[in-house]
């Protein structure tokens, strides 16, 4: 995604409310494979550099999920971190740009027919942001390329349908 682009807009539901009511909980270590300085969550964080770590090398996701920024202040290229392990920043990203994880907020659902074992799931790519230019909607499947749909435009805004 774009720097230009914001944040998702999110629904406060509690504090530390994760998916089916449970807990957001993560844990970030500075080093890669769950080394060094760690820092457990249940919050937004603007800043990792707040909780005296200079560097996220790893991620433990016990509930989700989250969003991670590779800037401060939730800007720049956006990763979600769904339950699991990732031991080092490309099992969290496939970018080729970025290497870093700045900020993180929990991802709270908005929407009020979201259902965790919906039977559809429909997302909606667009070329700009605000929901804007030639956009592609893909319905209960795994793209591996955009390509392979024939869009060849970058994506800036992302609008989930239903489902996860």
């Amino acid at each position: 995604m774009t720097e230009q682009q914001s944040p998702p807009e999110q629904m406060v539901t509690g504090e530390g409310a994760g998916e089916r009511g449970g807990n957001y909980k993560i844990t970030i270590y500075e080093l890669e494979n769950f080394q060094g300085k760690k820092c457990e969550l249940t919050e937004e964080l603007p800043n990792i550099n707040e909780k005296e770590l200079e560097k996220v090398g790893s991620i433990q996701v016990e509930s989700g999920p989250w969003l991670g920024f590779e800037r401060q202040a939730f800007a720049g290229e956006q990763f979600v971190l769904e339950k699991g392990d990732y031991p080092r920043w490309d099992s969290w990203s496939n970018s080729h740009n970025s290497d870093s994880l700045m900020s993180i907020r929990p991802l709270q659902i908005d929407s009020p027919d979201h259902k965790i074992d919906s039977q559809e799931h429909k997302i909606v790519l667009y070329e700009n942001p605000s929901f804007t230019g030639k956009k592609i909607e893909i319905i209960d499947d795994d793209v591996p390329s955009f390509h392979a749909h024939g869009y060849q435009e970058k994506v800036s805004s992302v609008r989930v349908q239903s489902g996860t």
